[in-house]
């Protein structure tokens, strides 16, 4: 069969700060051309949607595969299913991803007969099994284990067997030196481990992959990463050295290959502060930057989110990141009961740091517990406004000034780096990009004021909604969260530090 693979456009967050490789869709795109298809990826990341009827109209694929790992995307995926249905009346078409697999039997409900199933979980493990049902016309695709049809849902997807039996097919992804992460630029993507055994309220991490923690082999995981052509490389794994010896272990096979990169990753702070032998070793093999999810600037907040850490560790991580001479990025969640109060707090102790700040607005979505919590507040419906840019709860402020002091304090931290000896540096970084050609780091300097407006993310709200999210059934409070899983876990994890240094004795 011949398959087209579909990843949406951008979000509004990363008009500015990044476009990822990506890495999930080329990865189920190798489980399918091992299966024996002819295979071919689109991302209307860095592609027209013109070129996306191009391609359905010139190529005629059996069958499309659409990319949702983001909620804010599901509108757009419709349309695009909805435009391939026209073209493609007997093609067979499907979504999946880490978003549709928590709200499935919706986006079905919304496709009417645009889309024939969503497939639930990870991608590699149930895509190939799904074609060849397709294949030789079985009438009974809901009985396959990852599978929702409108006649029913199969049982619970697996889990690969091992994370080194599929390699991503970088080859399929064309315009390649368009994908960037701040100034790596351009910049490919890797994953050595995937999954998370901590439990935060705000995030589906956790409840997608069932409370599993699994890692690449060390030897595999360095060959993936000496496919990647391009000198940057972000480490997209959810808590980047969880495991020290596994760390190292692959460092040395990078020694040995001598293989030259700089990279981005993402990580907690106490695993930051519990390895920081393993960072300290990464630094010196190029580790530039490190984004640190440290979230609130108080203990009580944490412990609402259930971080399982304090504010002092995260101060701590951050001085170490500084004694590393790792560029460290930071997150704080701003809340819609925030005044302008808290948000001058913010700016206050955001610039009394050296460290990159980022505001993200807390967002309840679908595989999360904060979504069981607070889904009956919501003031919207539209998908297109969650993306942790927009509010869709009640905002203590008018939404307006809420806006526009979230905007503010944006671009306050924008300044912070962007002073003369910041600009020097960048500068002189989109120097040397741009005697490689290479512009997405430059135009990322210039986009912020056109993507970052008040009165643009107020206008939003007022668009028209074709689609709307569907609240979920009221219900007593889950222990754990156990309803929310999409890859069921197979034992029970414990909770706190010394349930994640256990997930390290066993991982």
């Amino acid at each position: 069969m011949k398959v087209l693979f579909v990843h949406p456009s951008c979000l509004l967050y990363a008009e500015i700060y990044l476009r990822l490789e990506p890495l999930g869709l080329e990865l189920v795109a190798a489980a399918a051309r091992n299966a024996g298809h002819d295979v071919r990826i689109l991302d209307l990341q860095v592609f027209e949607q013109q070129d996306y009827l191009r391609e359905l109209n010139d190529w005629r694929p059996d069958a499309v595969g659409f990319s949702l790992n983001y909620l804010a995307n599901i509108p757009e995926v419709l349309d695009l299913a909805i435009h391939a249905r026209r073209l493609l009346p007997d093609g067979f078409l499907f979504a999946g991803g880490h978003s549709a697999s928590f709200v499935a039997e919706e986006i079905l409900a919304h496709a009417g007969t645009a889309l024939d199933c969503v497939v639930c979980g990870e991608g590699e493990a149930v895509v190939p099994q799904l074609l060849e049902a397709v294949r030789d016309r079985h009438d009974q695709l809901h009985a396959i284990p990852g599978i929702v049809t409108r006649q029913g849902r199969g049982p619970s997807p697996p889990l690969l067997d091992s994370l080194d039996a599929v390699r991503p097919a970088r080859d399929l992804l064309r315009r390649r030196k368009r994908y960037f992460i701040g100034p790596l630029d351009p910049c490919g993507s890797v994953e050595f481990s995937r999954g998370c055994p901590w439990d935060c309220v705000f995030c589906s991490a956790w409840t997608f992959y069932g409370r599993t923690y699994r890692k690449l082999s060390p030897d595999v995981a360095v060959e993936n990463l000496a496919q990647v052509r391009e000198p940057g490389v972000f480490i997209v794994d959810d808590v980047a050295f969880l495991d020290p010896e596994h760390a190292h272990a692959i460092a040395d096979g990078i020694d040995r290959r001598r293989i030259r990169k700089e990279y981005y990753l993402e990580t907690r702070t106490d695993l930051l502060l519990r390895n920081r032998e393993v960072f300290r070793r990464w630094r010196k093999m190029g580790l530039q930057y490190m984004f640190l999810g440290l979230e609130a600037l108080d203990d009580e907040e944490l412990r609402r989110f259930r971080k399982r850490t304090v504010f002092g560790e995260g101060m701590k991580a951050l001085e170490v990141a500084r004694s590393l001479r790792i560029n460290a990025a930071v997150n704080i969640i701003a809340q819609p009961s925030w005044d302008e109060r808290q948000f001058e707090a913010v700016r206050q102790w955001a610039l009394s740091v050296p460290e990159i700040v980022h505001l993200t607005v807390a967002t309840p979505y679908p595989g999360t517990e904060t979504w069981l919590a607070e889904a009956s507040q919501l003031t919207t419906r539209d998908y297109r406004l969650f993306d942790i840019q927009h509010a869709v709860l009640p905002t203590r402020l008018p939404l307006e000034r809420f806006y526009q002091e979230l905007v503010r304090t944006q671009q306050v931290l924008n300044r912070k780096h962007l002073g003369w000896a910041g600009q020097c540096r960048a500068l002189l970084r989109t120097a040397r990009l741009l005697s490689r050609a290479q512009t997405n780091f430059f135009r990322m300097l210039w986009k912020f004021n056109s993507v970052f407006d008040p009165a643009r993310q107020l206008a939003d709200h007022h668009r028209k909604t074709q689609y709307e999210i569907v609240l979920p059934e009221p219900s007593p409070p889950l222990a754990g969260g156990k309803s929310l899983y999409v890859h069921q876990p197979a034992t029970t994890t414990l909770h706190g530090d010394a349930g994640s240094r256990q997930w390290e004795r066993q991982a």
